[in-house]
Order: C-alpha cells, then sequence, then structure tokens
C-alpha cells in the first residue's frame, strides 16, 4: 500500500514517506551463510546482534554489515562449552544476554564469551511449579536486573536481580479497582468508534516484547504498548492511545478483519516508539506523548515490504526490520519529509514551541493532509499567547483539549482588555434598573 497516515476524523488517507526501504541485506551479505527463522536484531556501540534462531547462533556484524562474526557456543567457569539452541532473544550492556529458548535458560556472559551466569527455572512458590521456562526475549537495566518475557506467563516479565535471584514479576495487566473500571467505562462512552473498537478487554494477555529508555521499560502484546515506571504504572493508561490501525484499512474483501498482532517495539535514541504489527507487516512510528507520526511497511514480497516482519531496532537515525520468512533486514532511511517532521516535533515536545512554527507551516506545504502540523501548530500558537490562531488550529485537528485551553486564554484576555467596558456596562444596568424599578414604583 502506498504510504499512508490518518486525518482528524482516524480515517486513513495518503500522506507523504517519512521513511523509505533503503536497501535489504541476508546471511549472504554478512558472510555467514543463510539466515534461518531469525526471530530478534538488538544494536550496541557499532554492532548488531542477530537470534538466527534456526541455525543456534548469535550473529554479531558491524553498522554496515560488511563484516561479521558466529557466535554459537560459550565457556562455563569450568572452562568446558555450551551451545546454544534456537535462541529467540539478544542484548547486550555490560554482558551479553541471550534467550537460549532451546536450552530453557538465560545465558549472561563476557565479551569474551565467558558464561559469568546462567538463569533456569525459578524454585520458588511464585512461580508456577507446572509452567516451563522457555525464554523468548531479555533485557537488562542500569541497576544489573534482568527482565525476561515467557511464551506462556500472562501475569507479567519474570524479574531476577543482577545476582540472578528470582525477584517475582513485573509489569502484568492489572485488574481495575470498581471506582477505575466505572471511570473508564464512562471514558469508553465518548471515545470514537475507532477507537472504541481498539480498547483491549481487562484480561491480562502476555508480554511478547519489550525494551528500555532510561527509567521506564515498554512492553507490548497483540493489541497494547504500554510504557511503565519503575512502579509497573502505565503511563499511557490515561492518554487513550491507539496503537496500530485505526481501521483495518489493509482489508478490501469486507470479510477479513485481522486483529494487531503487535510482536516487538524499539524505542530510538531521540525517543520515538517504533511498533511492529506482524499481522500487516507495518511499522508504525510515535513520539514519546504517543502520537503518531509515520507508517511504514507491508505485507508483500517487495523491497520494504515483508512476509513474516519479527522484529524492529533503530539506530543512527534509521529503522532495521527483521523477516524470519525472508531471512533478511530491511533497511529505511529518513526522508527530507521525515527529517522536517521530527526536527519541529522535537522542537515543540521540548518546548520550544516559537522555532518550531516555520517548520510545522512547512510540513503543511510539503503535505497538507498531515494532521499532526495542525495539532503541533495549536500548541505552538498556545504557548505564544496567539490564542485564536491556536484555536483555529486545534479544531482543523480536532484537539478538544488544546481548543479548550486557547479558548479559556482568549476569554481571559477578552476580559482583561475589555474590562472598563464590561465594568461600565454592568453600571448603566444597574442604573437602568434602578430607575426601571422607581417608575414602576
Amino acid at each position: 500500500m502506498d504510504s499512508y497516515n490518518y486525518d482528524k476524523t482516524n480515517s486513513p488517507i495518503p500522506s507523504q514517506a517519512g521513511y523509505t526501504a533503503e536497501t535489504s541485506v541476508n546471511g549472504y551479505t554478512m558472510g555467514v551463510g543463510a539466515l534461518s527463522s531469525p526471530s530478534d536484531i538488538f544494536h550496541a556501540g557499532r554492532l548488531f546482534w542477530i537470534a538466527d534462531t534456526g541455525n543456534d547462533r548469535i550473529i554479531v556484524t558491524i553498522n554496515d554489515f560488511s563484516k561479521s562474526l558466529v557466535i554459537d557456543s560459550f565457556t562455563r567457569p569450568d572452562g568446558t562449552q555450551t551451545s546454544l539452541k534456537s535462541p529467540t532473544g539478544v542484548f547486550v550492556s555490560d554482558y551479553i544476554y541471550i534467550a537460549d529458548s532451546g536450552n530453557s535458560r538465560i545465558i549472561i556472559a563476557d565479551s569474551m564469551g565467558n558464561i559469568v551466569n546462567e538463569i533456569t527455572k525459578p524454585d520458588s512458590v511464585i512461580y508456577d511449579s507446572n509452567k516451563t521456562f522457555v525464554p523468548q526475549k531479555v533485557l537488562a537495566d542500569s541497576n544489573g536486573n534482568i527482565y525476561v518475557a515467557l511464551n506462556n506467563i500472562t501475569s507479567g516479565v519474570a524479574l531476577f536481580s543482577a545476582d540472578c535471584e528470582f525477584r517475582g514479576f513485573f509489569g502484568a495487566d492489572r485488574v481495575n479497582r470498581t471506582s477505575d473500571a466505572l471511570r473508564d467505562y464512562l471514558a469508553f462512552l465518548f471515545v470514537s468508534d475507532s477507537k472504541r473498537s481498539r480498547r483491549t478487554r481487562s484480561i491480562p494477555t502476555g508480554i511478547a516484547n519489550f525494551d528500555i529508555d532510561g527509567d521506564f521499560i515498554f512492553t507490548c502484546s497483540p493489541s497494547s504498548v504500554r510504557k511503565l515506571n519503575p512502579s509497573g504504572d502505565d503511563i499511557f493508561a490515561s492518554k487513550n492511545a491507539v496503537f496500530g490501525d485505526f481501521k483495518p484499512v489493509y482489508d478490501t474483501s469486507g470479510y477479513n478483519i485481522p486483529s494487531a498482532d503487535i510482536v516487538d517495539l524499539d524505542v530510538s535514541a531521540d525517543d520515538y516508539i517504533n511498533c511492529l504489527d506482524r499481522t500487516t507487516g507495518r511499522i508504525f512510528q510515535y513520539d514519546s506523548e504517543g502520537n503518531l507520526i509515520f507508517i511504514m511497511g507491508g505485507e508483500g514480497k517487495q523491497s520494504g515490504l515483508f512476509q513474516q516482519a519479527c522484529a524492529v531496532e533503530s539506530a543512527d537515525g534509521r529503522i532495521y526490520v527483521l523477516d524470519s520468512m525472508k531471512n533478511s533486514i530491511t533497511v529505511f532511511a529518513e526522508t527530507e519529509f521525515g527529517r522536517i517532521v521530527h526536527q519541529a516535533n522535537d522542537l515543540c515536545n521540548g518546548g520550544y514551541y516559537e522555532e518550531s512554527l516555520e517548520l510545522w507551516q512547512k510540513v503543511l506545504e510539503m503535505d497538507g493532509n498531515y494532521n499532526h502540523a495542525y495539532e503541533g501548530l495549536a500548541s505552538a500558537y498556545l504557548q505564544k499567547g496567539e490564542y485564536e490562531k491556536s484555536m483555529h488550529y486545534a479544531e482543523l485537528s480536532y484537539s478538544q483539549e488544546i481548543y479548550d485551553k486557547a479558548y479559556e486564554g482568549f476569554r481571559h484576555d477578552f476580559v482583561k482588555s475589555h474590562f472598563g467596558l464590561i465594568f461600565s456596562g454592568i453600571i448603566l444596568s444597574v442604573v437602568l434598573l434602578k430607575k426601571m424599578r422607581k417608575k414602576n414604583e
């Protein structure tokens, strides 16, 4: 499908592309032979780490994929070797963390390939002994705490301390209290049909994947994305944000309406959230506030399209998407339109509203359908105190919250600038009322 976005009524419309497919690479490009059902890609420093699941190995390659290294085994503390079996996740910080699914363990190794620790099925009353331990994805925070996504657990991700002690589960969907449920129900009555159709049910679902950005952990399940603070509270919960397509624009038959299946997400260095929907093969990019910025990708065999998109990563302004059926990585590069939108959005979110005005206007010159630009102009004029202009652009973008704030500012300024006239009118009205009363007496 051609590049599209959504208008103020949440209907899909043609739009300028923020990214275009620049190239595609495979195992032969990297000099390691054919990949087989790869399932994860991670960028650290100047290296990409790829979980080549079907080949029981990890591929390490430099940024341009021209030089690569194969890792298929690690050294135990006693000096013996242990091989990987169907690795499905990789994360690198101070150590190398690998979700070695086929061996039901997490490997923690140093840069020389020496295992410093392993995580296996917890022996704890908190962990159901009837459940298997098949780690799918892994990450670690700045304190060394380790988070593991499991394929058969709906109570959140398993949390381990830096010394690999099981601490319980983190980020489970929470059952609403009665008051919260009532509040959500009332809010549900007033949202648009498209958003109502995408609201998730209050049933816990397993976490498919995650990423970390500072103190926040972003998680995705088939139809939701959450931004969790250290206490496990979802920052996006109050925003009524919708992730993925508002409507099944990819369906033309009228009979088949596939559900979203968000299998991976990535938080870029400049705080953009890239969400990968396996059902449509599309990548949906949002800013840190959950505003939709760009949509790219799709289903198909051509360049820029996918047969089984499974993982997304970003680095140096580019977006990398792994396809487990094509056994390849597609590289998306930012367009000139994308660069201007990102620059305007970054200025606005950073509080530099006046500096963003010219850029937002330029965005609309390039694409008059780009709804987020109208919202950006409304926010910018609101901060400048030009309330009538803010109300105009807020109305164009259906931004009720911005419109209400602009109207409040407009009303305050009107009363302030016309106070003398208003006061005189009140005095005149009082005098006339007194005269009328005397006349009636």
